[in-house]
């Protein structure tokens, strides 16, 4: 059965019911209703903690999907499972390809730059001061271009970013 048939509350039936009126009225082709219903289940396992069911879904959607700035948040929700799972590598490579079809997603740079800090403070904590310093690095390469697209969002990362004088501007907005 269908995730979309089994969602059991409110919000959950609601969204359901306007979702499959959109697909029924919107004028697009098969192929993008199919993968935004496979989306939507995603999103809907996702939300429940279901990672493996989930990623199939999302699998299905990225088979069916061609736009680009919907696939990149396809390949964003698979970033946050492996993330969510420790799985830094994969998510980084998901982000990355999320990135690459939509370089106007502030919550991908900040996902990134949290990794590479994070990596960072594992690094700095057994005293590999190179290795911290090019993932700092790299996390505030991000958290920059995040922090741009988004000047209202990411306050703490525009603390960190200042208070380790990794940025030379004060105010992003």
């Amino acid at each position: 059965m269908p995730r979309t048939q089994r969602n059991d509350n409110f919000v959950d039936k609601t969204f359901t019911v306007i979702a499959d009126i959109i697909l029924k009225i919107l004028p697009t082709d098969q192929n993008s209703k199919e993968a935004f219903a496979y989306y939507r289940d995603g999103m809907s396992a996702q939300a429940d903690g279901e990672y493996a069911e989930a990623l199939e879904n999302y699998e299905e959607a990225l088979k069916l999907e061609q736009d680009p700035y919907d696939r990149s948040y396809v390949l964003y929700n698979v970033g946050l499972i492996h993330t969510s799972n420790g799985e830094h590598d994969r998510a980084l490579d998901y982000y990355g390809q999320a990135l690459a079809l939509n370089s106007r997603m502030p919550q991908v740079l900040n996902n990134m730059a949290v990794i590479h800090h994070y990596r960072g403070e594992k690094a700095k904590a057994v005293g590999d001061e190179d290795t911290a310093e090019e993932e700092f690095k790299q996390a505030a390469e991000y958290w920059v271009r995040a922090v741009r697209l988004a000047p209202n969002n990411y306050i703490e990362a525009q603390n960190w970013l200042k208070t380790s004088g990794r940025s030379n501007v004060d105010i992003y907005f």
